[in-house]
């Protein structure tokens, strides 16, 4: 009879995101926010919280009014890929939208997430960039920007601050 017994190891390997500071880098963003345009507008609902093993940082977004005669929503699904060394997202909506940023980094307080630029020549959606800057402990601005030439110059897509929501039991 053969016994093996790797407790130790497999455990250490079951839960790999929580252990590895990298992973970490985006937890800045946890939370129940409110997001606010530039010019004070309220943008929408946003609940950020830690999935699978705190592997995914989980986006759950809700516009504030209708567009179109429909409630805008949306999930990304963001996380740290350990074989790019790159971190990720992954945004679906109930548009039928899907949009995959597979180039992303960590900076001090920031994450920015790039798509890839398109394949085709006669392609004009561009380049997509998203960056995430914590502005203190209960805010957090996401940059929306699309760039035409390759990532030579950007345009403001839309530009959120997200306020952290107050906890009522406080």
């Amino acid at each position: 009879m053969f016994v093996l017994f790797v407790h130790g190891k497999a455990e250490s390997q079951s839960t790999p995101c929580g252990s590895d500071p990298v992973y970490r880098q985006f937890d800045f963003w946890l939370g129940n926010w409110e997001a606010f345009g530039p010019k004070g507008q309220k943008a929408g609902d946003s609940k950020i919280s830690l999935i699978l093993d705190s592997c995914i940082v989980l986006e759950e977004w809700t516009s504030a009014s209708l567009q179109k005669n429909l409630r805008f929503q949306g999930k990304s699904f963001n996380t740290y890929n350990a074989q790019t060394k790159q971190w990720q997202q992954t945004w679906v909506d109930n548009t039928g939208n899907t949009t995959h940023y597979l180039k992303g980094r960590a900076e001090t307080n920031r994450i920015i997430f790039e798509t890839l630029p398109p394949s085709d020549a006669q392609d004009t959606t561009g380049i997509n960039r998203l960056t995430f800057s914590r502005l203190d402990g209960d805010k957090v601005r996401q940059l929306g920007e699309v760039s035409k030439d390759n990532g030579k110059t950007w345009t403001t897509q839309y530009d959120l601050e997200y306020r952290r929501k107050k906890d009522p039991d406080r």
